[in-house]
């Protein structure tokens, strides 16, 4: 199976270009499902299509899906949802529907990922392509095992032991119920199910991400931090599509300041995210809007290229700890160690190459440490930070 995630800032056009790709993929004769896990879907709207909860066959070998997360949770979050339900209504919360009240921010990217586990499992397609929600929710879906997996480790065994004890004490003394082995065991469960989607999610053979932007500068700099966040965790990413793109056949006078600035920011783009292979969608005369023009745009993003092929398949960025210090690594293909230049500017580390120059948005792990020393062996920069910053 094939997995690929589309994210990017909202409102850059995530869900048009994941849909094209889901087009052009099922033309290929692969059985594939776009699935949107944005809370605000816009996936029914962009294929012209009312969908539901469950797969929708839109066309041959083309499925349609958006989660939602009442009906996930019915479906696999029972016991829990049982617990939480009796816990609210022992102390008569009964004013707010206690349905509502279970449903935590963030549980649509735990019920999304076990969701997308349940057909990897089942082999049901052959292609998935996922329609993330802004950028900030795509990274804590994609981190949400690693965040449970401490505490999943070193305090649920005790937690659950010390349960079978308490429980009858506590529980008449507190008017609450507390969670029974049957809550905890559905809990470690689906631990386990996150665990093993990580395993998928992280698998390069598998899985890739490929970020959507705009030729503009808010855009971009939010795609440069996500691009660093993602290589932190290891993740793959294939490929840039660069959408809304202003066409050279377009000469009116009102678009010509436009295609300028985007002109500018198209070779930022190729500064920031070099060697990755980027894609371009142009700004089309109608809105994105059903099968006809879904199909226009998969082929002007991917032309003769294979939509769902992993285009690229290799670490870029890095971060490890050694000792009490931070080293960043970062993949410099066909680049000369004298034309190479380093400068940090408060949570921007600045590389020159010759006349390149690129802006990387340093994560939070290093936006405070000061730059030590660099060294450049092999095509990658080794950056090694390590106490407080100066500014």
């Amino acid at each position: 199976m094939r997995i690929i995630l589309y994210t990017g800032k909202g409102g850059v056009g995530k869900t048009s270009v994941a849909a094209a790709t889901a087009v052009k993929s099922a033309e290929k004769g692969l059985k594939t499902l776009v699935v949107s896990t944005d809370p605000a879907h816009s996936l029914g709207d962009s294929l012209d299509i009312k969908l539901s909860p469950e797969p929708a066959m839109i066309k041959e070998n083309l499925w349609a899906q958006e989660i939602d997360s009442t009906h996930e949770v019915e479906k696999g979050w029972g016991k829990v949802q049982e617990y939480l339900t009796a816990l609210f209504t022992a102390k008569t919360v009964k004013d707010i529907t206690t349905e509502e009240l279970t449903i935590f921010p963030g549980i649509e990217d735990l019920l999304s990922l076990l969701r997308i586990l349940n057909y990897y499992n089942e082999k049901t397609f052959d292609v998935i392509i996922i329609d993330c929600a802004p950028t900030g929710e795509t990274l804590a879906l994609l981190s949400f095992p690693d965040m449970l997996r401490w505490w999943m480790d070193k305090l649920f065994p005790l937690k659950r032991k010390a349960l079978k004890f308490v429980k009858p004490v506590v529980e008449p003394l507190l008017g609450v119920p507390m969670p029974s082995d049957n809550v905890m065991g559905e809990i470690e469960k689906i631990y386990s199910q996150l665990d093993e989607m990580r395993k998928i999610l992280s698998d390069r053979s598998i899985t890739s991400v490929r970020i959507v932007v705009n030729p503009e500068k808010m855009v971009i700099k939010e795609a440069q931090r996500s691009f660093t966040y993602l290589n932190i965790y290891d993740f793959n990413i294939d490929a840039i599509v660069v959408n809304r793109v202003i066409p050279e056949s377009v000469t009116d006078e009102y678009f010509k300041v436009w295609k300028d600035i985007q002109s500018k920011y198209k070779q930022t783009i190729i500064d920031s995210f070099s060697p990755l292979p980027i894609y371009y969608a142009p700004l089309f005369e109608n809105e994105i809007v059903g099968m006809e023009m879904l199909e226009r745009m998969g082929e002007e993003v991917f032309k003769e290229q294979d939509p769902i092929a992993i285009s690229y398949n290799s670490r870029t960025q890095q971060i490890v700890k050694d000792g009490s210090e931070y080293v960043f690594s970062i993949y410099m293909p066909f680049t000369d160690k004298k034309d190479l230049s380093l400068n940090q500017k408060g949570e921007e580390l600045i590389i020159r190459a010759g006349s390149v120059k690129r802006n990387i948005s340093l994560p939070k792990t290093l936006a405070n440490l000061t730059v030590k020393g660099a060294k450049f062996e092999e095509e990658i920069l080794k950056i090694r930070f390590g106490g407080e910053s100066n500014e």
